[in-house]
């Protein structure tokens, strides 16, 4: 993403530290709760800060609008089911600022075309390329909260896209990222980042601090707290984010360079994804051109996997099986593909397992201390977890389950690894 160069006719803006908040589906589900998101961002604006707010659509409002798509047709196309979802914050949007007016306060509302933000033409999943801030700047400089669409974006052309499952958090990161934000706050459901999701395992404690890299590797895994590809930019331009509640005003988790955060953790916690899919592409030619057209065929319709083995029988063998792990979302969009990618390859079979979860223990000791694997295979072998697969890297380790062990084993490896008993690490000022 590039951060666009101030606007040369946008007036300018008085030193005010400058904060941006992003709140999500549950913050936003009723008319109250959108009201209590107006005082929220009164009370930083009372207390001398300019004040960006980012919202998603209504709690349950996307799969509501994408379950009217997929009733029309079972696998919508992508700009088109793009121009219906995006209508969701649409409404959030005007219905915030309408809420900030009621309150005695001043705010003006933006959807994506406005801005613009741009993107590019992956329809359904598009990155951000570049944050327009003139408008928001003209906002913020007549005394406005500015309030601004989650989740959407317009490409070159003018077309509505969406940033994926998640996007508003990308948005409100690349916002911050573009006015040189003091802080980006994340509202949710929850007070901040854990050890483990305490909806899952109830021991799971909080985390004031977490390093970029940590929170990337928990997001890309499973956590749910924060979008992926908004820790990528957060971590690019140096935005400091703070994950906290909507509904408390407890202290959240601060997501920081690594430098910040003293007394951290060698293991910083657990992350589980469910839903997930194994493909196996058993009995083909070991050609390692294979997997180049495997891997292009995937990227060509943006399915993101990981696990992915390529493993020969043995040296003598002629032949080879390629495994790879994907949420079963992804499936609809790419078996067929896969089918035929098979049979054009002369595969023996394409055999995939559905129903199955993907647990993963993330932290920086990992890569440095051997006995971690041996630690956590012992502990799911006493629970009677059978592991399907296994990857080891840097600053991570995950297992491929099935679905129903998934609650069982993040709760085992958490005493295991005895996160409740370490103290949480903090921040250096």
């Amino acid at each position: 993403m590039k951060v666009a160069p101030p606007d040369g006719d946008a007036p300018a803006v008085a030193a005010r530290p400058l904060i941006v908040k992003k709140f999500g589906g549950t913050s936003v589900a009723t008319v109250e709760r959108i009201r209590n998101v107006a005082r929220i961002a009164l009370a930083s604006r009372r207390t001398g800060h300019d004040v960006v707010v980012v919202v998603s659509a209504m709690s349950g409002e996307t799969d509501r609008l994408v379950a009217l798509a997929q009733a029309i047709l079972p696998l919508p196309d992508g700009r088109e089911q793009d121009v219906v979802v995006a209508t969701g914050e649409q409404v959030t949007v005007a219905l915030t600022a309408l809420a900030i007016q009621a309150e005695g306060g001043e705010a003006c509302s933006f959807v994506a075309h406005q801005l613009p933000l741009l993107t590019d033409s992956t329809f359904t999943r598009a990155r951000i390329q570049r944050v327009e801030r003139g408008p928001i700047l003209d906002a913020l400089a007549r005394g406005r909260i500015a309030v601004v669409a989650g989740f959407q974006g317009v490409d070159e052309a003018r077309n509505i896209t969406t940033l994926g499952r998640g996007g508003s958090d990308t948005t409100a990161v690349a916002i911050a990222a573009a006015l040189d934000a003091d802080v980006c706050e994340i509202y949710t459901d929850i007070d901040g980042v854990y050890t483990a999701d305490p909806r899952v395992c109830p021991d799971g404690q909080k985390l004031s601090a977490v390093s970029y890299e940590d929170m990337l590797e928990l997001a890309s895994l499973g956590a749910k707290v924060l979008q992926v590809r908004s820790v990528e930019v957060a971590m690019k331009h140096k935005v400091p984010v703070h994950v906290r509640s909507s509904f408390t005003d407890v202290e959240g988790t601060r997501i920081v360079d690594r430098q910040q955060v003293i007394e951290a953790r060698a293991l910083t916690g657990l992350a589980c994804a469910p839903c997930q899919a194994r493909v196996e592409l058993v009995g083909l030619k070991h050609d390692p051109e294979f997997v180049v057209q495997l891997t292009h065929l995937l990227a060509e319709r943006n399915v993101c996997v990981d696990m992915f083995r390529h493993t020969r029988r043995a040296p003598e063998d002629a032949l080879a099986d390629i495994s790879f792990a994907l949420p079963e979302e992804e499936l609809p969009r790419s078996r067929h593909c896969l089918e035929q990618l098979v049979s054009s390859l002369g595969a023996g079979m394409l055999r995939i397992s559905s129903g199955l979860a993907k647990v993963s223990l993330v932290g920086i000791g990992i890569h440095s201390d051997p006995g971690i694997a041996a630690r956590l295979c012992r502990s799911l072998a006493q629970q009677d977890i059978t592991v399907l697969d296994f990857v080891m890297h840097e600053l991570r380790i995950s297992c491929l389950l099935r679905g129903s062990d998934a609650r069982r084993a993040v709760c085992a490896l958490h005493e295991a690894f005895e996160f409740p008993a370490r103290p949480s690490p903090s921040l250096q000022v």
